[in-house]
């Protein structure tokens, strides 16, 4: 029951779809007009307000945060983080929006900050790094997400909650798949381009 429980209530946190709620609040239109479509805070940025894209970001990786958080004290950490990979999943495909959600890359940084706080903090540095670096977005979710699994066995750990980062860090690349596909080509947009 404890399972079932943590997988509806975090999905159904994750699925709330801030990005498009703040936008229409702001009277900036929908969200999914704009850019590349997407909900999250990468394309709110487009919209030119650095304090909606930030509240976006803020919100997404918060709802993660909130549903591990209330899982894990119920019921135990590996609980936990399976509510908070439900988010994630809850963000990427919302029932709300015909399941054409985000890509998570928030929702996914807020379990692991929550989860395991270091791993958390190392993958948004590294995402941080790559983004001055290169100057893509998608690229740097990609790198720090690959890495992610890698640095949490450093840290004590359940097979579940590498299983719930695993899980997380393979729907990112399959939702950056056009990104990915985009970025062999050389035709990925930089950070403040069009399309991410």
């Amino acid at each position: 029951m404890e399972y079932a429980l943590s997988i509806i209530g975090g999905y159904l946190l994750g699925s709330i779809p801030f990005g498009l709620i703040i936008t229409k609040l702001a009277g900036l239109g929908d969200i999914r007009d704009i850019g590349s479509g997407n909900i999250g805070a990468t394309n709110v940025l487009r919209t030119g307000r650095k304090d909606i894209a930030a509240a976006t970001l803020i919100l997404d990786a918060a709802k993660a945060m909130i549903a591990l958080v209330i899982f894990r004290n119920l019921y135990g950490n590996d609980i936990g983080f399976i509510a908070g990979a439900a988010a994630y999943l809850g963000h990427c495909f919302p029932v709300w929006l015909k399941f054409k959600g985000g890509k998570g890359v928030a929702t996914f940084f807020g379990t692991l900050l929550v989860g395991i706080w270091p791993v958390g903090l190392l993958g948004i540095l590294i995402w941080l790094a790559c983004a001055y670096t290169f100057r893509y977005s998608s690229l740097a979710a990609l790198i720090a997400a690959f890495l992610a699994p890698l640095f949490a066995l450093l840290f004590p750990h359940s097979n579940i909650m590498i299983g719930a980062i695993a899980f997380m860090t393979l729907l990112i690349f399959i939702r950056h798949h056009e990104n990915i596909g985009r970025l062999l080509k050389g035709q990925e947009s930089k950070i403040g381009g069009k399309k991410e």
